[in-house]
């Protein structure tokens, strides 16, 4: 059983307000006409059993979720790409949330990534297309 509540009727966001493609994120979920709760990752802070579900319900692994190019990850790892373990990658996510490479959304059993503000869009066609669908 994960940490994590997943509800079908209400969309979770785990983003970071201090950059650009959280804030645009967090714009598009609001506008959604649904239930929302917003985490703000700069704000609240994400134990690393949550982001090694986040990450293990998107068939990725824990380092996929961090931006080895913020600054705030170089400073301590330097220019080199790095090959941490996945104890090692939830530490830099809890010590540095800074350095979450996109937020997340959460809809039922459903953790999409989005690298692009308008990936939430796509999101919402694609969740209310299936909602539509008339039953067989």
């Amino acid at each position: 059983m994960g940490v994590i509540s997943k509800d079908k009727k209400k969309i979770t966001l785990y983003y970071n307000s201090e950059n650009s493609i959280g804030k645009q994120t967090y714009a598009y979920v609001e506008s959604a006409d649904e239930d929302i709760l917003a985490i703000d990752i700069s704000k609240t802070k994400v134990t690393g059993t949550q982001w090694a579900e986040i990450a293990h319900s998107m068939n990725r692994p824990v380092g996929s979720l961090v931006n080895q190019d913020h600054p705030d990850f170089k400073e301590k790892y330097g220019d080199q790409k790095v090959d941490l373990n996945e104890h090692d990658w939830l530490r830099v996510l809890e010590k540095s949330p800074s350095t979450l490479a996109y937020p997340v959304v959460i809809k039922g059993d459903r953790f999409i990534p989005i690298k692009n503000p308008s990936d939430f869009v796509k999101f919402l066609d694609d969740d209310s297309a299936g909602i539509d669908k008339p039953y067989s």
